[in-house]
C-alpha cells in the first residue's frame, strides 16, 4: 500500500488538512490581528483541502475495489 502513489498522495492530503486545521485553531485560540485577517480564509482552505482529500481517498478505494494496483 505504501508503494502506491495515490495512497501516498492521500496521506499527504490528510496531513495538509491537519496542518491547516491546527493553524486555524491556533489563530482562534490566540486571537489578535492574524485571527481577524486570516481565520475565514484558513477555514475555506481547510474545506477545499478536505474535499480534495476525500476525493483522493474515495478514488483510491474505488480503484482498489476494481482490482487496480
Amino acid at each position: 500500500m505504501l508503494s502506491d502513489p495515490i495512497f501516498t498522495i492521500g496521506i499527504l492530503a490528510c496531513f495538509l488538512v491537519l496542518i491547516i486545521l491546527m493553524i486555524g485553531i491556533g489563530s482562534f485560540a490566540k486571537g489578535g490581528e492574524f485571527h481577524r485577517k486570516n481565520s475565514n480564509r484558513l477555514m475555506r482552505y481547510r474545506i477545499i483541502a478536505q474535499a480534495g482529500a476525500v476525493i483522493i481517498i474515495v478514488g483510491y478505494a474505488y480503484l482498489r475495489s476494481r482490482g487496480g494496483n
